[in-house]
């Protein structure tokens, strides 16, 4: 493996010079066999996916099939077991707001990021410590790489872990290969999970209301491949179907869920014709729709995309953004004598109606590259408009902001917010030309125990509107809040605002 790593035109099989890339000497000279050999070696050595790309002349999807078809999943074997160096995260505090935020992924215990797609282990332990208690039962229906259960284990829960492909069962099982130490759990104990193959949309096998909290990371609309073509891997669907599969998630989940208790789901968009395809919305209608209700709405934050070199200025010169987020919804399944509906009278206490203004051209600022904007509370609202206006407002064509007014003192219901929106859209003051613009900024508000998306909201009134199409979902929060403001409720604080950005087409 040294010889293919470090010589550049000398092949490694045959050592003889070749032109072009490695890929297409090794196919061509020794078989297809050999090329894959080749790849898997270079990836099992430690290769990034850029290099391995470079070198035998593949793209990273091509990358992705091949190591899936090959392994049964899309992971990167371990040539040894991994070393447990500590059994938990340094210095962990429960998040408190509404934006996760992890710049690192966690590799305690036997956590790893081979498999791709897995979710941050934070997540799992902020839900479980959150919404569960010791010995309580927790429920992964796409177990993965096994990110769930080993939290569950080292946290003293019993878990359930369910996955249609066996191979990601097998490297569950193979990641909980552990015993922690005694002292981990005080007076507690810990309990072996329990992994099998199995399908999300029907948990046969699992009695009705006898789950305590539900952790699911769905793999969604092709984004990445997670098998082989095992029927019912819900990756290999288009969006569409991928929605009108997880109808059946969503009920099954109820089914199985305590009332009372939580269902959190991982959820992302995707982006078609340059331009975003709300995929997080209709996921969260659907579970809506299954009877849940919406506890809290989490902006998860990515922190793998590219913003310098190439992705950066391909982002300004065709104006699009990386997609840097995904939401966390976190449902709650109600109780049968639970009257505490979305009451949108009461919304009428904090929602501000809707305002018009004109965002003038900017060029003093730095464009932002992808559609998480972290910045300073103390300017956060003239700092917001200055970067949308330096991306969407031309000397020809204003972009129009849809803003609440912070000193506004007049208070709407969601209906009546949604009916002066569509107003003011089809005033003939504000009626936008073809080509500019639309900008609505808006967040979630809380109404008794639960939340209303109002994002979610504001875009399925605007469904029918065939003058705009989404381009961006925008997510702005502040750098960081005054600590007495993390402090005052067991809720999370919503501390992130949406920018719904609408690209006028006719």
């Amino acid at each position: 493996m040294a010889k293919l790593l470090n010589l550049r035109t000398s092949c490694p099989i045959c050592h003889e010079e070749y032109n072009g890339n490695l890929g297409d000497h090794l196919r061509q000279a020794h078989g297809e066999e050999a090329f894959v050999q080749a790849v898997l070696e270079a990836k099992h050595s430690g290769m990034s996916d850029a290099e391995i790309g470079a070198r035998f002349g593949i793209t990273f999807r091509q990358l992705e099939r091949l190591i899936t078809l090959v392994n049964g999943a899309n992971f990167a074997p371990l040539s040894t077991a991994k070393t447990v160096k500590m059994w938990e995260p340094k210095a962990f505090q429960l998040e408190t707001t509404t934006v996760w935020s992890y710049k690192q992924r966690g590799d305690w215990a036997t956590h790893n990021g081979r498999y791709r797609g897995n979710w941050s282990p934070y997540i799992p332990r902020n839900l479980i410590l959150r919404y569960s208690r010791p010995g309580d039962v927790v429920l992964d229906p796409f177990v993965g790489g096994g990110t769930t259960a080993v939290e569950a284990k080292l946290l003293g829960r019993r878990c359930m872990g369910i996955d249609i492909n066996p191979a990601c069962v097998a490297l569950t099982q193979q990641s909980l290969q552990f015993s922690p130490p005694r002292d981990l759990f005080g007076e507690g104990t810990f309990y072996e999970p329990s992994v099998r193959v199995g399908d999300a949309r029907n948990l046969s096998g699992i009695v009705d209301n006898s789950i305590d909290l539900i952790c699911a990371h769905p793999p969604y609309a092709g984004i990445i491949e997670y098998s082989p073509r095992i029927e019912g891997d819900l990756s290999q669907l288009g969006i569409t179907e991928f929605v009108e599969q997880m109808e059946e998630v969503a009920a099954e989940c109820c089914r199985v869920l305590k009332p009372g208790h939580q269902c959190a789901v991982l959820i992302g968009d995707t982006r078609r014709k340059k331009h975003v395809v709300p995929i997080g919305f209709e996921v969260i209608e659907v579970f809506l729709r299954a009877g849940f209700r919406l506890k809290e709405l989490v902006i998860k934050r990515q922190h793998n995309c590219k913003t310098t070199g190439f992705w950066a200025e391909k982002s300004v010169k065709y104006n699009f953004l990386l997609l840097a987020h995904e939401y966390l919804p976190i449902f709650e399944k109600p109780q049968v004598d639970d009257n505490s509906a979305e009451d949108e009278t009461r919304a009428a206490e904090v929602i501000v109606p809707p305002t018009v203004e004109h965002l003038e051209p900017q060029t003093g600022v730095d464009p932002e590259t992808t559609s998480v904007w972290i910045l300073p509370l103390e300017n956060l609202h003239p700092l917001t408009r200055a970067k949308l206006a330096r991306r969407y407002s031309t000397e020809d064509r204003r972009a129009l902001l849809m803003s609440s007014a912070e000193h506004q003192s007049e208070k709407v219901t969601v209906s009546e917010y949604l009916s002066r929106l569509q107003l003011l859209l089809a005033s003939h003051e504000v009626r936008p030309a073809a080509g500019s613009f639309v900008i609505i900024e808006t967040t979630d508000v809380r109404v008794g125990r639960y939340v209303v998306p109002m994002a979610m909201r504001v875009n399925k009134s605007l469904r029918s509107n065939g003058r705009l199409w989404l381009k961006e979902i925008i997510i702005v929060a502040p750098e960081s809040l005054p600590q007495e403001t993390l402090c005052r409720r067991p809720e999370l604080e919503i501390t992130h605002r949406y920018l719904l950005v609408y690209e006028v087409v006719g």
